[in-house]
Parts: structure tokens; sequence; C-alpha cells
């Protein structure tokens, strides 16, 4: 017979076996006689084989040993033993703290709170560039934020739990080349689950509305050309609204371009004395300390043999158009400005400036940034701070 193991139950009350360790009962190697069969030991041992009975495996959880096969019949072969067990028992609690079993319980069925910290947020998306050769402004990449910022557009905190999270930054778009052509979208930046939209692109062709997007680029300039409107800002639609719309280029006897939108005011429509509409202005925010602006419009192209003048970029980046033999100029990177539009004389456009993704979380969290092209600071109050100028992830721990 397989030797006993040891009863548990007085001192594990509850535990879902009595007692562990049994060995296995041993086999015969003559006649098939039951009585001189070897039993299995107290504690989940098993029986040992014989004739066409095969031999009993331990039972399961108890470290219990598998019966031995007998020579008699058919099916000799041994069995498994059972697999073991960890039983583990709470002596004594803090008066007020939660029981282990009751901790055990609620994380089975996935009720027990998990720490989370309050995390604010600034996502700004690429700009759009501008359109070449009398071109819209490009639109300013989408802007997001909670807690810093113009109170209209702040949104809620992101309530995270320790982990890592992926963070996108946008690229701005490239400017159009000399002559009719469009600009080309910013790209999206992501953090949790806050998307900001590209800012749209200045048109520099037929058809001639700018692109929707964050903000909406500015319309082709061209007298009387009621096709010659701004995109749409706020393209998809989110609340608070993350951009406004382009400006409008086809204003009766001007052909000046529209600037274009920005986080805070729609693109200046084109100007008379065929001069370009200025980019709407761009939001300052102070979630890292200092009171910057992001996500300002590009300037639209003028008709310079008219007299006309390229439109200035929106405060926050946006770039301004080309002015006689200046090149227009790009939107600043890492603020989502859009690109300024091309002229006649200078015509080819320039590119929206690449999105930034900023966090603020309280002091007793710890954040670690990858690539180490990403920051991380400490705020003069304490507060943490992470700062991606390119795509990364963000650990909070």
């Amino acid at each position: 017979d397989g030797g006993d193991g040891i009863s548990i139950a007085a001192t594990y009350p509850g535990a879902p076996v009595t007692a562990v360790g049994g060995g296995g009962g041993g086999g015969i190697n003559g006649p098939a006689t039951p009585s001189r069969l070897g039993t299995g030991g107290l504690g989940g041992g098993a029986t040992a084989g014989l004739g066409c009975a095969g031999a009993s495996a331990g039972v399961v959880n108890t470290g219990g040993g598998g019966g031995s096969g007998s020579a008699a019949g058919p099916n000799g072969g041994s069995s498994a033993g059972g697999a073991g067990v960890v039983i583990v028992k709470e002596l004594n609690k803090a008066s007020g703290m939660w029981s282990m079993q009751s901790q055990f319980s609620l994380q089975s069925q996935g009720t027990w709170p998990s720490r989370t910290a309050a995390i604010d947020y600034m996502v700004v998306a690429g700009g759009g560039g501008g359109g070449g050769r009398r071109g819209g402004g490009g639109g300013a990449g989408g802007y997001r934020a909670s807690g810093y910022g113009p109170s209209p557009l702040q949104g809620s905190v992101q309530n995270l739990g320790l982990g890592t999270y992926a963070v996108t930054v946008g690229a701005g778009g490239a400017g159009g080349p000399a002559g009719s052509n469009n600009g080309v979208a910013g790209s999206n930046s992501v953090f949790s689950t806050i998307t900001s939209a590209g800012g749209g692109l200045g048109s520099g062709a037929t058809p001639r509305a700018g692109g929707d997007g964050g903000s909406g680029g500015g319309g082709r300039g061209g007298g009387g050309e009621p096709s010659a409107t701004g995109g749409s800002g706020n393209t998809p639609p989110v609340s608070p609204p993350q951009g406004n719309n382009g400006g409008f280029g086809g204003s009766p006897s001007n052909c000046g371009a529209g600037g274009g939108g920005g986080a805070t005011a729609v693109g200046e429509a084109n100007q008379p004395t065929h001069s370009g509409g200025d980019g709407g202005a761009g939001a300052p925010n102070t979630i890292l300390g200092p009171d910057t602006s992001y996500a300002g419009g590009g300037g639209g192209g003028a008709c310079e043999p008219q007299s006309g003048t390229g439109g200035c970029g929106g405060a926050g980046g946006g770039g301004d158009a080309a002015k006689g033999g200046t090149s227009a100029v790009a939107g600043t990177t890492n603020t989502g400005g859009g690109g300024g539009g091309g002229g006649e004389t200078t015509q080819a456009a320039a590119a929206g400036g690449s999105g930034i993704v900023i966090v603020r979380g309280p002091s007793a969290v710890t954040f670690s940034v990858a690539p180490g092209t990403n920051s991380t600071a400490t705020h003069p109050g304490g507060d943490k701070l992470a700062t991606f100028t390119v795509s990364g992830t963000l650990t909070v721990a």
C-alpha cells in the first residue's frame, strides 16, 4: 500500500482538499489477486492497476502518487501522480484592512479597485501644407487639451491606470510645389482615447476649396470664385472643438487666397488689393509652465502683380505666405502650425509644422518615455511632465 500523507482539514478549514501527499499503491507481479493489490495512501494516493482495470492517477491538487501497474492483465501501465497545491492561510490582519479572502474574491471578479492617476494632456496634430501659386494657407493641426489653455477648449482629464501607453505625434503635411498644386494634409496625433486630426490642406488647384481637418485649409485665390471656400475645421467633430474653418479665397475683385484656420479663430478671407488672408490664431497653453501658443493657421498667398501681399501666419506657429521673392514659411516644428501659401513670384508653398503631445500628472506618479528624443521633467509645483516631439511610449508608474 502507499504511505499515508498528511491531513490538513483541521489546520486549513475550508480548503479544497482535506489531505495531501499520499503515496501510490504498488502493483503485483503474479496472479490477479485483488487482496494483494496495493491501495493508495491517505492524501490522494492512487490504487494500483489490476486485470482489465488500469492504475489510477493521483488525485489532482493533492500531490498524491500515481498507482503502479500490475503484470497480470492487459493494462499493466502505471499512472501519473496528482498535481500539487498551494494553500495560504491568513493568521492575523490589522483592524480596518481588507481580508485576504475578500481581496482574492474581488480580484477574481474583476472588481478590486485599481490605482489610477488623473492625467492632463495637450495633443496637437500636424499642420497642413499651404497651396502653391496663390494658394491657401494650411490649416492648423487639431488642438485638444485639458486643465490648461482657454477654458472653453478644455476637455476632461484622462484617468489612467499604471502601465505603458502608445503616443503618436503627427507629421506636418508637405507644401504644394510651384504651380497650381495643393498642399498635403497634416497627420493625426494620438494619446490614450484622445485623437487630434491633422490640419487641412491649403488649396492651390481646381477645385479651389481648402481641405477639411483639425482646422480647415484656406481656399485658393481667384476673384469671384465661389468654389474657393475654406475647409471645415473640427473634422471629425469633437467637443470641445479642435479647430476652425479656413478662409475664403474667392471674393469678387480680389484674387488673394484664404488663410488657414487656427485653434481659436477662423482663417481670414482674402483681403482688398488682392492680398492673402492671415492664418487663424492658435491657442495659448501653460501645461509646461510658460504661456506658449500652438496650432496657428498658415497665411494665404497673394496676387502680387496686382500689388497684393501674402498673409501672415497665425500666432501659434502658423507660417507666413510667400511675399515677392521671399519664400513661404513652414509651420513651426512641434506646434502644429499650418504652412504658408505660395505667391505669384515665389510660387512654392511651405509645409505644416509637426504636432506635439504633452502630459502632466500629480507628483505621486512617475513618468518614463521612449525614445530618448522625448523628455520628462518636474514642474516647480511638483507635478510630473512628459513631452513628446516624436511618436513613442509613456509609462505611468
